[in-house]
């Protein structure tokens, strides 16, 4: 395999990838030409705000070719074109094979929710002090155990244990959050999501893990629940407020992240009406908000 690097400004990065794939390279990947430097530009911004630019000033257009003479070609092709004159070829370098599985899987290693509990790539073995672990793998939907979202509402559930309870996770992704309270002794645990492909993925990591899950779209979620967790972003929340307070049951308590801590007030104000959220937590920018039911 080769890759042909060649530098761009950013008016003509879309047109060369797409070039480039017409041209049968079998990927193409954008990076800040200046990364690493003084003149580095921040691109992408926060959750719900918009991106600081709409591309770097100068970018490395990377594409793959399965022959050095099909990236030779693709660079004696795109110099004859006039979107290509302020464009210049970097390189034509072979990658080192490599195993890609095992690279990825690298990546990801256990993930300590209490000294106890533990999110484990099945890769891996479990730690010896973990006394409960969850097998859950990269996939389509969102939720490893990596993000501090998601640590913080699976450690709250690992330290008040759902025993003998109903449990609805709002917006469930892989269903860690799900899967987490079945194993700690919720009775029943709907979850559910707008995403078809995370309602698939959280059903086998649900099988994986020998849990039981209700799973489905939001129209499953039915009556009251002694504990709702939705881990999603703030502007959804604001909008779900009226419905996931109708879902908690007296007394019960609703957990929400997915939330900045500079949205901590704005989420506070959405919810003032059916019960007042308090931070639980908080870990690298990210807030875990509690409420109680009246």
């Amino acid at each position: 395999m080769f890759e042909l690097r060649l530098q761009c400004p950013q008016t003509e990065v879309e047109l060369v990838s797409d070039a480039l794939m017409a041209l049968d390279a079998l990927s193409v990947s954008v990076e800040d030409a200046d990364a690493h430097t003084e003149q580095e530009q921040a691109l992408f911004g926060e959750p719900n705000m918009p991106a600081p630019a709409a591309g770097w000033l100068r970018s490395h257009l990377m594409a793959l070719f399965a022959h050095e003479a099909q990236a030779q070609e693709a660079a004696k092709l795109l110099s004859l074109q006039p979107f290509f004159e302020d464009c210049a070829l970097v390189a034509i370098n072979p990658v080192p094979e490599q195993d890609w599985v095992r690279l990825t899987q690298s990546q990801f290693e256990p993930v300590p929710i209490t000294p106890s509990f533990w999110v484990v790539p099945t890769w891996h073995e479990p730690p010896a002090q973990a006394k409960w672990v969850m097998r859950l793998d990269p996939g389509l939907a969102f939720g490893t155990g990596t993000h501090p979202t998601t640590r913080m509402c699976l450690r709250w559930i690992a330290e008040h244990p759902p025993l003998g309870q109903r449990v609805l996770d709002y917006g469930c992704g892989s269903g860690i959050l799900a899967i987490g309270a079945a194993m700690l002794g919720a009775a029943q645990v709907d979850a559910v999501d707008i995403d078809p492909d995370a309602v698939t993925a959280a059903q086998w990591n649900a099988q994986a893990n020998h849990v039981e899950l209700n799973l489905g779209l939001p129209d499953l979620a039915v009556g009251t629940y002694p504990l709702v967790v939705a881990n999603i972003l703030a502007a959804p929340l604001k909008v779900l407020a009226p419905l996931l307070c109708s879902h908690v049951l007296a007394g019960g308590t609703l957990l929400l992240a997915g939330i900045l801590e500079r949205q901590t007030e704005e989420i506070q104000a959405a919810y003032q009406a059916y019960l007042k959220l308090e931070v639980a937590d908080a870990q690298d920018g990210w807030v875990l908000m509690r409420g109680t039911a009246p």
